[in-house]
């Protein structure tokens, strides 16, 4: 991957760009809106110096729309309201060094992460012409899966929460019947799609960083373990976490 160097630079403008946002906005959960659009620089910036593919055409296309659907709807669910709690945390935490903090342990560190998730689709771009076989079809098919998945889930909650009469009340329904976490089993699931499509290339086991690193950090570290900690001790949330799943979709325990 000679173009490595271009893309890191590229990211980090990119996650500068948003921190800058931040400072202005007042809210570091600017970041997140970041994060899928992070994924549409890498991909279409690689194309432009790797050159054309029918491949990996049809995989920025789909990071595109991963990215920009993502992003929306951080966006929409996030302005208007108070900083996300993870980030007003740190932000009371950090103090005076909150501005230095928050480049390197935010943006920073999250777009040394967007590089190693997106080993993948660096791969693919520069792949070249390889004709396609099944692990391009299996690929593509468990990327629709996740990307199912993440949409339905996300819409769902968004209405339930639209809902005045389900304030404070706890998603239980639909997608959200089989998984604590549709949205999150979903962005796995596509991530490892597309490392399967770079499974067609020369040496494109190598990307397996990108959907270790989004597995664990999802199921580990920043995702579910921080969002469920917020309701930990709740009774309906107890009742709810042992009957349900918390990432692959499984029929309810009885």
């Amino acid at each position: 991957m000679t173009y490595c160097p271009v893309i890191a630079i590229a990211l980090l403008l990119h996650q500068s760009l948003w921190y800058l946002v931040s400072l202005a906005k007042k809210r570091n959960d600017v970041a997140d809106v970041a994060w899928g659009l992070g994924f549409i620089v890498v991909s279409w910036l690689a194309f432009a110096l790797a050159g054309y593919s029918s491949r990996s055409m049809i995989v920025n296309v789909l990071v595109t729309v991963w990215g920009i659907r993502l992003a929306r709807h951080i966006w929409r669910r996030t302005m208007g309201k108070p900083e996300d709690l993870r980030y007003a945390a740190w932000r009371r935490e950090w103090g005076r060094m909150f501005a230095v903090r928050s480049y390197l342990q935010v943006f920073l560190l999250q777009g040394f992460l967007l590089f190693l998730i997106a080993t993948p689709i660096l791969r693919i771009n520069t792949g070249g012409g390889v004709a396609f076989g099944i692990f391009d079809i299996a690929g593509l098919a468990l990327w629709a899966t996740g990307f199912l998945f993440e949409v339905v889930g996300d819409a769902q909650l968004t209405a339930f929460v639209g809902q005045p009469a389900n304030k404070g009340k706890l998603m239980t329904r639909g997608l959200w019947t089989y998984t604590r976490h549709p949205n999150y089993f979903g962005e796995v699931i596509l991530w490892w799609g597309i490392f399967i499509i770079a499974l067609s290339l020369p040496n494109g086991i190598a990307t397996v960083v990108s959907p270790l690193t989004i597995t664990v950090l999802i199921i580990f570290v920043s995702g579910i373990p921080l969002l469920e900690r917020k309701y930990a001790g709740r009774s309906d949330f107890e009742a709810y976490k042992k009957r349900t799943s918390a990432f692959f979709p499984l029929p309810p325990r009885t």
